[in-house]
């Protein structure tokens, strides 16, 4: 059951940062998007360098979690975007606050499933080359 959960929040958190990624090419491109955006949220990456890059990750990361490769790497990137996002729409912009209870759940419940991958982080005593530095 859980490894089920799990491959179901890795498909529906692939799939909502790979679309909205998409959707904010349209909107670099000055299209209409596709999805709905939030105007608070366009409003913090007006510039347009931050939304491209933001965007790429978003489309990179989802892509990676779609065809499960790099699946703790993706993961570790798309954190703290899920978080600004949680946080912007708790916040400042109510209108799309479920979809960002539901990011940052299906986020939480892979960094959980993945958290051998991440507990070397935390070592006290990491050593580079070798040896402690």
């Amino acid at each position: 059951m859980k490894v089920l959960v799990a491959h179901m929040s890795r498909i529906l958190l692939g799939a909502i940062f790979l679309l909205a990624g998409i959707n904010g090419y349209f909107v670099i491109f000055e299209l209409e998007p596709f999805i709905a955006t939030s105007p608070q949220a366009m409003a913090l990456l007006e510039m347009d360098y931050l939304l491209i890059a933001e965007k790429s990750i978003e489309v990179i990361c989802g892509a990676l979690l779609l065809i499960n490769r790099f699946v703790p790497l993706a993961l570790a990137v798309l954190t703290p975007i899920t978080g600004n996002i949680l946080l912007l729409h708790l916040f400042v912009d109510h209108s799309l606050l479920l979809l960002a209870c539901i990011l940052s759940l299906a986020t939480a419940y892979l960094l959980y499933g993945y958290k051998d991958h991440y507990l070397r982080l935390f070592d006290r005593s990491a050593e580079a080359f070798g040896k402690s530095l």
